[in-house]
């Protein structure tokens, strides 16, 4: 009878079609993985609740000041940016530095004195500087999220979350200065006679796909961390908040987003022909679709297409949108333009993905609206 009641156990098993994901154990009390080009998030752990982030904020720093300054200007010392408690780059009163020099000890080294003299230069104040702050943060949609300072150092009014971090990330890693100030693992300003090197130790030795990263702490707030890294041109972005192996937890957090999502191409731009049921329209996708997505995901992706009746067709004109959906749900949308009655749908070589996304196109049908 046990013998009986195992096989039939065994037999179950193998004819369940189970998904097997391995769990991800990280020391942080709060985390999150994110897909840097869609925001797609892949991983999080308590991710919207709010908490201190140390000087992870100087992401937010760098990139204000890379947005309203001139890298190139020479930057006043201040007392208060001398005076300034907790990690530094040494400034003194007679320091010649440029605001790019500032911004590579702000992100290499983490100087509050960097980063108080920068928010002076761009701002005129810390208050000035910090308005800038609050106001890109609202702009990016970072809604659970206050600066109170531009370098990090506890206050009541300045928090955020691991979600909101990563989405700073994702739209400062747009920003080409930032990318390459990011990216840096070593810098040596023109009035300093020694290099600064990065802090980030995944970056310099610990992983070969890190593409940067800030590192953050207090006692108050714990290790903090928020790095980005690219496989085979997949980026992902990962932050932890309170993680006291965070270099152990972000190499994890990356090989297993690597392991289980792929970049996947959805929509391939060009001319194409849509079948409408009762009629036939000409439409141009200006814009290459990736998003990640699992093996078995890839089989759940659906299309719907719009179409507008009331525009021209003018190629500058929008005259529909292609809706991308997985097991019901948004996942995309790309827009398409007009083209003119003489243009040729566009004739190239495609992958099996998008050759499948076609098929699938014309099986599914499209929706006129």
């Amino acid at each position: 009878m046990r013998i009986r009641i195992i096989s039939i156990l065994i037999l179950f098993f193998l004819i369940l079609p189970v998904q097997i994901q391995a769990e991800i154990d990280v020391s942080a009390e709060r985390a999150i993985l994110m897909d840097q080009t869609s925001g797609r998030v892949l991983f999080e752990k308590d991710s919207d609740t709010e908490a201190l982030i140390a000087s992870i904020t100087k992401i937010m720093t760098a990139i204000v000041a890379i947005e309203h300054g001139d890298m190139e200007e020479q930057v006043d010392i201040s007392d208060q940016a001398i005076g300034v408690e907790g990690s530094s780059i040494y400034l003194e009163k007679n320091d010649q530095m440029t605001l790019e020099d500032l911004l590579y000890g702000l992100m290499l080294r983490s100087g509050n004195d960097a980063a108080v003299a920068i928010s002076e230069q761009v701002a005129g104040s810390q208050e000035g500087f910090v308005h800038l702050m609050n106001q890109k943060a609202e702009w990016i949609g970072m809604n659970h999220t206050h600066f109170d300072n531009p370098h990090g150092l506890d206050a009541d009014r300045h928090f955020s979350t691991a979600y909101d971090m990563a989405l700073l990330t994702k739209y400062a890693m747009n920003n080409e200065a930032f990318r390459t100030i990011f990216a840096t693992k070593s810098y040596q300003a023109s009035h300093r006679d020694f290099a600064w090197r990065n802090k980030n130790k995944l970056l310099t030795s610990l992983y070969e796909n890190s593409t940067g990263g800030k590192t953050g702490f207090t006692k108050a707030a714990g290790r903090t961390l928020v790095s980005t890294a690219e496989k085979d041109g997949q980026r992902l972005i990962a932050v932890t908040l309170n993680a006291p192996d965070d270099w152990q937890d972000h190499i994890s957090l990356f090989e297993w987003g690597f392991d289980h999502y792929e970049s996947t191409l959805i929509q391939e731009d060009g001319v194409y022909t849509f079948n409408l049921g009762n009629q036939i329209k000409q439409g141009a996708i200006k814009e290459e679709v990736y998003y990640p997505l699992t093996d078995d995901e890839k089989n759940n992706v659906s299309i719907k297409t719009f179409f507008s009746t009331d525009r021209g067709n003018q190629s500058f004109d929008r005259v529909g949108k292609k809706l991308f959906l997985l097991d019901d749900q948004i996942i995309d949308e790309v827009a398409i333009y007009g083209v003119s009655s003489t243009s040729e749908p566009k004739q190239q070589h495609r992958s099996y993905w998008s050759q499948f996304v076609q098929q699938l196109n014309r099986f599914v049908g499209d929706i006129n609206d």
